[in-house]
């Protein structure tokens, strides 16, 4: 039991979940008293020992299913036998048949029908365990593909024609409100058998390859740190219910360090009061800290596949705006415009971007990436609002489409500020290949950052927030 745990504790780690030694042992102990042939009081155990925060029950479910699921019966043993042949019988009877029927998609579609219009869990197992064991196609020592098996699964049943079916049994209901629930309940308790067939094959999986590797091949990111630019749009929804509660933690913290922070040692205010204890420092003295809150610039890329991560970028900042003096946006394509207006205080974010998408003159000539001709622009126009203050943040890819890079226009903006960042969403190994001049810009700047995910957005955000008490020399 402890090899499992201790499998189950690394994978949670793996997948991204805090974990320390010291919650690791206190999942231990709670299991030493807890019934280990009941699932879901195991479950209860370890959840409230290992997990800090909702967000990361997904991810702990999916361990807890590989680690802790049932196994099915060792291939071509006495229980297996009985099992399928429990469950042929079991199809057969829905059926009407002899035993033997129901063996083909046909059949078992026709059998998967009546069990959820019946609402009948025994049949509905049996039937995922039959239609994994012979539409699966699963076979020791093949690659892994839990989501490819599900799919061969639900398309030999034809599950689209079959949720159409279960539609149609539902107009039987005159009253509107009762159609409508009799559907969502049908709904519902098809969902619960693409579940069950699921979990059939994960069983499966594990009883081949072992949890380790089932388990790895399952792990999926945490929302903090899902890629921003290759997100689908399920993930993307998910990062945004992410967004606020992450910015309200990140305001939190730094609010707390702002105020709990004593500041350096007062050498002289020391030595002083200590000559009222002889001499012995005992009430040493601190100089309180100067942490001026900064002015944000941020001159955000829209072009393609960065305007997903610029988005990001904006909305995070106008979240923590009270982290800060003043915050001004511009965005850009081959043209720069100011949008610092559209999310103002108290402004609807969403209608903010779509603001930024109707109304922002961001397009010059052809609608690619121009960044020498916008950091001329700003330089030409837009230096009076920087000042020894300001932090100007870049986001892009720095791809220029071959165009002049400009980097005059860049040092000349950097000259003018306290500190000027760049958050890249690409990966490093990308960065100067093509036509990316990311090079040329990169000695310009006073840190460069791959940005790609949420946590790393917010860690940026948090040191930017809390500069030094001393402002950033420049050379030259």
């Amino acid at each position: 039991m402890l090899d499992l745990l201790t499998g189950f504790v690394g994978e949670l780690r793996a997948a991204g979940l805090p974990v320390s030694t010291v919650e690791a042992i206190d999942a231990a102990a709670a299991l030493c008293s807890t019934d280990l042939g009941d699932r879901a009081a195991v479950r209860a155990s370890l959840s409230a020992t290992l997990v800090k925060s909702a967000r990361y029950l997904d991810a702990f479910d999916t361990a807890f299913d590989v680690y802790f699921g049932l196994r099915p019966p060792e291939a071509g043993s006495a229980a297996a036998a009985a099992q399928e042949a429990a469950d042929a019988a079991l199809v057969a009877s829905a059926l009407g048949g002899a035993v033997g029927t129901g063996t083909d998609a046909a059949g078992l579609g026709e059998a998967l029908l009546q069990a959820l219009l019946s609402d009948d869990p025994g049949l509905l197992a049996a039937l995922a365990r039959r239609a994994v064991r012979l539409l699966g196609g699963i076979e020791p020592g093949r690659p892994l593909g839990a989501a490819y098996y599900l799919y061969r699964v639900l398309r030999a049943l034809d599950a689209e024609r079959l949720r159409q079916r279960l539609r149609q049994a539902a107009t039987g209901e005159t009253d509107g409100l009762a159609r409508r629930l009799a559907e969502e309940d049908l709904e519902g308790r098809f969902e619960q058998f693409r579940r069950a067939l699921e979990a059939e094959i994960r069983r499966l999986l594990v009883a081949d390859r072992g949890a380790a590797a089932v388990a790895r091949a399952l792990r999926r990111p945490l929302v903090e740190d899902a890629d921003l630019t290759m997100a689908t749009t399920a993930e993307l929804a998910e990062i945004e219910r992410a967004l606020h509660p992450l910015a309200r933690r990140l305001a939190v913290r730094l609010a707390r360090r702002r105020r709990g922070s004593s500041g350096r040692l007062d050498v002289r205010r020391t030595l002083r009061a200590a000559l009222s204890s002889g001499g012995v420092p005992v009430d040493p003295r601190f100089r309180r800290p100067h942490r001026s809150k900064p002015d944000i610039v941020l001159l955000c890329d829209i072009s393609g596949s960065v305007a997903t991560f610029a988005r990001f970028t904006l909305q995070i900042v106008y979240a923590l705006a009270a982290q800060f003096t003043r915050v001004q946006s511009f965005a850009f394509v081959d043209a720069l415009d100011e949008v610092t207006g559209f999310f103002g205080p108290g402004a609807d974010f969403a209608g903010g971007v779509r603001r930024l998408g109707d109304e922002a003159r961001v397009v010059f000539f052809d609608g690619h990436s121009d960044y020498g001709r916008v950091f001329g622009q700003f330089a030409s126009g837009h230096l009076g609002r920087l000042g020894p203050r300001t932090t100007v943040i870049v986001t892009g890819d720095a791809r220029t489409n071959y165009r002049d890079p400009n980097p005059a226009a860049l040092d000349q903006i950097a000259r003018h500020s306290r500190a000027l960042f760049w958050l890249n969403p690409e990966r490093k190994g990308a960065w100067d290949s093509g036509d990316s001049v990311f090079g040329v810009y990169r000695p310009l700047c006073d840190g460069v950052f791959e940005v790609r995910t949420l946590r790393q957005l917010a860690a940026f955000v948090e040191q930017v927030a809390l500069p030094a008490a001393r402002p950033v020399r420049r050379p030259g």
